[in-house]
């Protein structure tokens, strides 16, 4: 019998930035060429005692109005786009941060920058880190165009679309990334983090009693055998 989730995380983001990716590397621990998600899907993940739903949506423009109902209650949002695209790092202002409306009242959130393996970016940030690029996309290098000081311009935007006092989330320092679902690079980090972050809410939740949540575990499109974007 599935455990109910004592939390939800939902990734957002625009077609093709590697959202069903980066879940794929964190959960099954490798990169996997995907095809455009369908609706959504979710995994299960056991935080110490805790369960944590994470929740990979579409990008495509014909899901979009699907994006409401996944996050509906989450209490974690991971908005993610493509370093080598500034386009999809607009998308997530214009087209996907008014879909949160319907998360929790204290939903966090975290804005990542996929892909940063095929700039010269990522060559410096694993040298300093004491890695060694790998995978074949390693030799392909292309411009980046959006920088961790753009992402975090943007989540300073989203406190002050959700009116929230800066004090009282944590410093856009700590949820601004960038990764790479090929190469693994800041992947760990970025989950960890967020569920460290999500745990007092759940200590929260229990404190003031059960509230209101939509089951879309039996939901039609929650299969976690459907891939998604790369």
């Amino acid at each position: 019998m599935m455990k109910k989730p004592d939390l939800k995380v939902v990734l957002l983001g625009d077609m093709n930035v590697g959202k069903t990716s980066l879940l794929h590397r964190y959960m099954e621990r490798r990169f996997q060429d995907t095809v455009s998600t369908v609706g959504g899907a979710f995994y299960l993940k056991q935080w110490g005692p805790y369960n944590i739903s994470i929740w990979d949506t579409a990008g495509r423009e014909q899901f979009h109005g699907l994006g409401s109902m996944y996050c509906r209650s989450a209490s974690a949002v991971i908005l993610t786009y493509d370093v080598t695209n500034m386009q999809s790092l607009m998308e997530l202002e214009d087209r996907f941060l008014s879909l949160t409306d319907t998360a929790s009242d204290d939903c966090l959130f975290a804005v990542v920058g996929n892909k940063i393996d095929l700039t010269g970016d990522y060559v410096l940030e694993s040298e300093k880190e004491g890695e060694r690029p790998r995978g074949s996309r390693a030799s392909i290098k292309v411009r980046k165009q959006v920088n961790l000081e753009d992402a975090i311009a943007l989540y300073k935007r989203i406190i002050k679309y959700k009116m929230i006092d800066e004090k009282d989330v944590p410093a856009a320092e700590k949820m601004c990334f960038e990764t790479s679902a090929m190469t693994g690079y800041n992947v760990d980090t970025l989950f960890e983090e967020v569920f460290n972050m999500v745990v007092p809410l759940i200590l929260k939740k229990k404190s003031n009693g059960p509230q209101e949540t939509v089951n879309l575990a039996q939901d039609n499109h929650s299969k976690k055998g459907k891939s998604g974007c790369c």
